[in-house]
């Protein structure tokens, strides 16, 4: 609740300085803001599609997963005690 707080404190500062401002700087205001909205918006949901979907390759499963077996180092050396 303590964030809620500050953000309804830091809004209520913002506008106390915005309320003075004429119609036309307002208006601008807003359409600053809403741009910045609309590419925020949209970084999201680029970054949401780029975490799912198919791996792409040319390469099956199988070759994929025989390749990962292949390429494992095994340089386990135990120490007599």
């Amino acid at each position: 609740m303590e964030s809620t707080n500050i953000n309804t404190a830091l809004i209520d500062s913002y506008f106390g300085l915005l309320k003075n401002l004429s119609p036309e700087i307002k208006l601008d205001l807003i359409e600053r803001l809403t741009k910045t909205l609309k590419v925020d918006l949209s970084r999201k949901e680029n970054s949401l599609q780029e975490a799912f979907g198919s791996w792409k390759s040319t390469k099956s499963a199988e070759e994929i997963i025989k390749e990962l077996r292949e390429s494992r180092n095994f340089n386990r050396q135990t120490e007599a005690l």
